[in-house]
């Protein structure tokens, strides 16, 4: 889509419901994922299955329209020996997903020792969140379980992975905790996170990998050093439980998205609050079930930066520029729950209530060379460097995303 297009709807998943299930089994899509090199999307189908899809998506599922653009995509995956669809049964209740980077850095033993029968080369790997506190994680390629990591005492809401590649994953859990794990070491448990006095939704490590963002049941979020994890400050502003947060691709903001309707835009080197983004006309003669309906579920930035897509109670997936305080675009969409970008982007996905996942068109726009620049510095200079700069004060704003 260009930009100020309406979303379109390309594909719609459903997933095919088992004969039996257990009564604990639920349908919700909780998690969506692309793989960050954009050759694999993974789908928490409900009734403890997790969907693991070669992208582009096959030809049936996409629209005329669209199947061209998909065909000459360059994460064609025919090309690779055609990856096939696997069917990962977790035997849990899937609530967060999370793919590693791509490729593992050469040379990795991953696994030689506890799993002599795994080839040793690296592989992309896929996460997944349980009902009961444990994480598995399997070879994407093979559908192979590689790894039981245990140690939270309850649902494991949301997983990320250190972009870096060194396969450090951090999760987080309605235990009211964050862990560590280091799958070099077969899955170590090497820190455990506590303050949040609620459960945690949802973990975001930032792409520099020098901070971790975590929200709770609760008004604040926690900033976290990757480096020492210790806690570097709370972030104070919403009225609400806090949901969801994303970090821009340069590392230089963070979103937030709480139940109170609004999205934050911050500094996460300063602690300032930069914007706020509402889902509804807030105003002294709204009720508390206006605002219930516009309850956020889900905040994400676009690979270049320069937009976010948020998913809300109210039906609607809203995509959002960054310099503009009202949202460009809405799709009509029931009972969303969560949503992420295609990492190359022009698509986001969105995971529902009934186990379904749709595909919408997103912005597809030339980055200007000022936005580039920007992106290029920020992504090793912090707030406090900019500013330190030998620049104009004009620069040094918009170098800061002042000018928003």
């Amino acid at each position: 889509m260009e930009a100020g297009e309406e979303p379109l709807l390309l594909a719609e998943l459903k997933p095919g419901r088992p004969h039996q299930f257990d009564w604990k089994s639920s349908c919700e899509t909780w998690s969506v994922a692309f793989s960050p090199d954009g050759s694999w999307f993974a789908w928490s189908q409900g009734h403890c299955i997790v969907k693991l899809i070669p992208w582009p998506l096959e030809e049936q599922f996409i629209p005329k329209a669209f199947e061209a653009k998909s065909r000459s995509s360059k994460n064609d995956t025919k090309g690779r020996g055609s990856p096939k669809e696997k069917t990962l049964d977790c035997g849990q209740i899937v609530w967060g997903l999370a793919f590693s980077p791509w490729p593992s850095p050469p040379g990795r033993k991953l696994w030689a020792r506890r799993h002599p029968q795994v080839p040793d080369v690296s592989c992309l790997i896929l996460a997944t969140g349980l009902n009961d506190g444990q994480i598995k994680i399997w070879e994407v390629q093979t559908g192979l379980l590689l790894l039981n990591l245990s140690g939270h005492q309850d649902v494991v809401r949301d997983l990320s992975f250190t972009p870096s590649g060194n396969l450090i994953l951090v999760s987080a859990s309605r235990d009211k905790t964050l862990r560590i794990w280091d799958l070099n070491k077969h899955g170590k448990q090497i820190q455990v996170l506590s303050g949040h006095l609620q459960w945690v939704y949802c973990c975001s490590i930032s792409p520099d990998c020098s901070m971790l963002c975590s929200a709770a049941g609760e008004k604040s979020v926690f900033l976290w050093s990757m480096r020492s994890y210790t806690l570097i400050r709370k972030l104070e502003g919403h009225q609400s439980s806090v949901v969801s947060c994303d970090f821009s691709p340069d590392s230089a903001l963070l979103v937030t998205a709480s139940y109170d309707t609004s999205v934050i835009m911050w500094d996460p080197y300063t602690g300032e609050r930069l914007r706020s983004l509402y889902h509804t006309q807030l105003s002294p003669a709204m009720d508390d079930t206006d605002v219930h309906i516009s309850s956020l579920r889900s905040v994400c930035f676009s690979p270049e930066g320069l937009y976010l897509a948020t998913v809300a109670d109210d039906r609607l997936l809203r995509i959002w520029a960054l310099e503009m305080k009202t949202p460009i675009a809405f799709a009509p969409m029931t009972n969303g729950l969560c949503c992420t970008f295609f990492p190359h982007g022009g698509v986001i996905a969105t995971g529902t209530r009934d186990g379904h996942v749709q595909f919408w068109t997103a912005p597809r726009v030339l980055s200007s060379l000022k936005h580039l620049c920007r992106k290029a510095l920020r992504s090793f200079l912090t707030t406090y460097q900019v500013l330190a700069l030998p620049i104009p004060k004009k620069m040094k704003e918009f170098l800061t995303y002042r000018t928003l």
